[in-house]
């Protein structure tokens, strides 16, 4: 099962969200500051795969510190809303995924699931990542900061093919014969073509992945 980091301070209600976790198979960290989280994620000797952050505990500038934090870790958050408070609830907070307590432990389980996908992408033994996108090989999916991209067969295939070798500069031509076929009649302006709507589809002013070498080719980025 999942292992996850609860940071909160008070005490009312505290008891409660452990015990439900404890329920749920949950295996529980626990602390009141994002540092304790930052530690745990850096730590070579401990798991983490999601947080779940008592919005109860801490101010909504805090709460957004701590998500924004969390966001730079890869590592998904959810909020927990007190059902009594549900009124104040601010969406700016902007968690992955929310739950109101007291919580049922079924549903926590399934609301953790939906978190770490959002954030990670679908899981499979078949997976390419790198940083906030994810592709998966056997079922021809890609996500990109937890949302699913919508790609041809073609530029699937182009960006498998420069994902699953970073670093390498394939030229034009090269691009063309393995992704097109060596009987393709179309000329090299098709490989340009197809990577400028893929970069369209997956690169933003926070994430850039394919690197265009001049009179050469492109190439992927390799992983920092």
């Amino acid at each position: 099962m999942y292992t996850v980091f609860l940071i909160a301070t008070h005490g009312n209600g505290l008891h409660g969200l452990l015990e439900t976790m404890s329920r749920a198979g949950l295996s529980c960290l626990f602390g009141s500051e994002f540092s304790q989280v930052a530690d745990a994620a850096g730590s070579d000797q401990s798991h983490m795969d999601a947080v779940m952050l008592d919005v109860a505990s801490f101010p909504q500038t805090e709460c957004q510190n701590i998500i924004a934090g969390c966001r730079d870790l890869k590592v998904p958050v959810l909020a927990v809303v007190p059902n009594e408070s549900l009124q104040e609830y601010d969406p700016s907070i902007n968690p992955d995924e929310f739950i109101l307590s007291p919580m049922h432990q079924d549903e926590l389980v399934v609301r953790i699931k939906q978190a770490i996908y959002r954030v990670s992408g679908p899981s499979g033994a078949e997976l390419l990542k790198m940083g906030d996108l994810v592709i998966d090989l056997e079922k021809y999916d890609v996500m990109m900061a937890g949302k699913r991209v919508s790609l041809t067969y073609k530029e699937f295939q182009l960006l498998v093919m420069l994902a699953s070798n970073p670093g390498r500069v394939y030229s034009r031509d090269v691009l063309l014969s393995q992704v097109w076929g060596y009987d393709y009649l179309g000329g090299t302006r098709t490989v340009d073509v197809h990577v400028r709507r893929l970069r369209s589809k997956i690169e933003d002013p926070d994430h850039s992945f394919i690197e265009t070498i001049w009179n050469v080719g492109y190439r992927f980025k390799s992983p920092n």
